[in-house]
């Protein structure tokens, strides 16, 4: 039985580039299941991130808002729990609400981060404990402990609070590689008691002629792997759907492709490191790249790395070669469990009414100017995702691409406007669909990208910020603490090599983008509360 109201499956990787698709044109990765949903409906070739890494812009595609609005610029803070999403209108509006996998608006683990992360503090007398913010909610406490990871393996079966952030059915499974938790670890030790043994690269395999400081061959068998956690529990969900008039939005967040790279069982392999050319700019000279871009090129060619967790470092060409070949071989084990929802969408009588939706958080350097991972860099590779709308209703938009210009801020917009529900007061994003289908453009000038960056998170030394904006060929970013500025033509200098900020030639193009930028952040400040009453 469907439901009058359209259904959502909302599907979403980690770290995972827009071109590490068939369907953007990868020529080696083959992914016919995520290629299927971009065949029967719209896949857009301009949609960029709010932030380049995880949870700044997972808080940003839930509540629709701007990282400096809604509190969260860097990994470690954590979403207000007061936050409105849309999923809570969702939610609020009849639609069973669930998220499987990933999630990532709280932090995973707890650390202390100490002062020397951020810029010096002012002479005088600090503020009392509590006080030390501009917020007094400073997001601690049980509130803020769902997602932890120490928490998580020391009690498998605890219990949290829901509505989580307006999901009411919740089964996490946080964390990368053969290393994650949440819900997910009961489920593993259950199937396998002993299944500790078989995480981590002190129980990994052997393998010969892998070099990659973050590439293991996992232990841990494909049919307890993460992918097919977050697929079980998406299906389990859906076969409960099919004698209910209530409709459903399912958030399916896988856990790959992101680092570590450890594909499990026989998709471990699936891709030569061999086969895998390398990235025009790896190695390329670039006339003035960023002073961290240097600072980590220098630290490589002096054997000088910091410990890889998850931050940028500069790497090797064998590296960055490892590290697509498994990057694509983890992408293929999500498009099998894909082709397996989709498959049971139909046999479930599902499909006519469910849309389709598939996105990723941000992508990777993956060796890109020489550099792997992520933070601080908004090159092509980190801050363009796919983004793909199938909806079984419109049979005229499939197999469509566009160009319109969107991003993550657009995703919680979009899924209301297609719900048939307003966005609250202070949604900054968009309805893209609404404005295809109208022939329109968004109402803006370009797209703004915004990080805080600390020490603790990245390979810098100092409290970083980096601001960018994208506009038609254009990628303009500022760091701020370095007063360093980067500006490059996409269209003519497709990999990002010819830094043209102090071009002469293009001064008059370059104040342009500096007004329109200005502009656009304007356009994006938080607006004043529409809940005002006045004696």
């Amino acid at each position: 039985m469907t439901s009058k109201k359209p259904n959502f499956l909302f599907i979403m990787t980690d770290q995972q580039r827009a071109d590490h698709l068939s369907c953007y044109g990868n020529k080696i990765l083959k992914t016919p299941n995520i290629d299927r949903i971009a065949e029967n409906g719209i896949a857009f070739d301009q949609f960029f991130v709010a932030n380049s890494t995880c949870m700044p812009n997972r808080a940003s595609l839930i509540t629709g808002r701007m990282p400096s609005v809604n509190g969260v610029l860097t990994n470690g803070q954590s979403l207000p729990v007061q936050s409105n999403t849309f999923v809570h209108l969702l939610r609020q509006a009849g639609y069973k609400t669930a998220l499987f996998g990933k999630c990532h608006l709280q932090n995973g683990y707890w650390h202390k981060i100490d002062d020397s992360n951020y810029p010096a503090p002012a002479p005088g007398t600090a503020p009392p404990e509590g006080y030390t913010d501009a917020s007094l909610n400073l997001r601690r406490g049980s509130d803020y402990e769902s997602e932890r990871g120490d928490l998580w393996h020391a009690d498998p079966q605890r219990k949290i609070e829901t509505p989580y952030y307006g999901f009411d059915n919740v089964k996490f499974c946080n964390g990368h590689g053969d290393g994650v938790h949440g819900h997910y670890t009961n489920w593993a030790r259950t199937q396998h008691p002993d299944f500790d043994s078989l995480i981590g690269p002190s129980n990994a395999h052997k393998t010969a002629n892998y070099v990659h400081p973050q590439a293991w061959r996992t232990r841990v068998p494909e049919e307890l792997y993460s992918t097919t956690f977050v697929e079980q529990m998406t299906t389990q969900f859906l076969q409960n759907q099919t004698e209910s008039d209530e409709p459903f939005f399912i958030q399916c967040s896988f856990n790959d492709p992101h680092h570590p790279f450890t594909p499990p069982g026989t998709f471990w392999g699936k891709h030569n490191p061999d086969d895998m050319p390398i990235p025009a700019s790896h190695g390329a000279f670039h006339n003035a790249p960023p002073p961290l871009q240097k600072k980590l090129q220098e630290a490589l060619e002096a054997s000088k790395r910091k410990e890889i967790r998850v931050e940028a470092f500069a790497c090797t060409e064998r590296e960055a070669q490892e590290a697509i070949a498994l990057t694509y071989d983890m992408i293929t084990m999500v498009d099998v469990a894909i082709g397996r929802l989709l498959q049971r969408l139909l046999d479930l009588g599902l499909a006519d009414n469910t849309i389709v939706i598939f996105t990723s958080d941000h992508g990777d350097l993956m060796g890109d100017h020489g550099l792997m991972l992520k933070h601080c860099f908004h090159t092509q590779g980190t801050i363009q995702v796919p983004f793909i709308w199938s909806d079984p209703t419109t049979p005229e938009n499939q197999n469509l691409r566009t160009n319109m210009l969107g991003g993550t801020i657009d995703i919680a917009a979009t899924i209301l406007g297609r719900a048939d529900l307003q966005p609250y007061h202070g949604m900054q994003g968009q309805d893209v669909i609404s404005c295809f289908n109208k022939n329109e453009q968004p109402n803006r000038l370009g797209m703004v990208i915004e990080e805080d960056e600390l020490p603790f998170n990245a390979n810098c030394d100092v409290f970083m910020r980096t601001r960018s904006f994208v506009s038609g060929e254009w990628r303009m970013t500022y760091w701020l603490e370095d007063k360093f500025g980067e500006l490059y033509n996409r269209a003519e200098d497709p990999d990002e090599i010819h830094n043209l900020w102090d071009d002469p030639g293009i001064a008059k193009q370059k104040a342009e983008l500096i007004e329109m930028w200005m502009l656009e952040r304007m356009a994006l400040e938080d607006m004043a509360p529409r809940s005002i009453y006045c004696a």
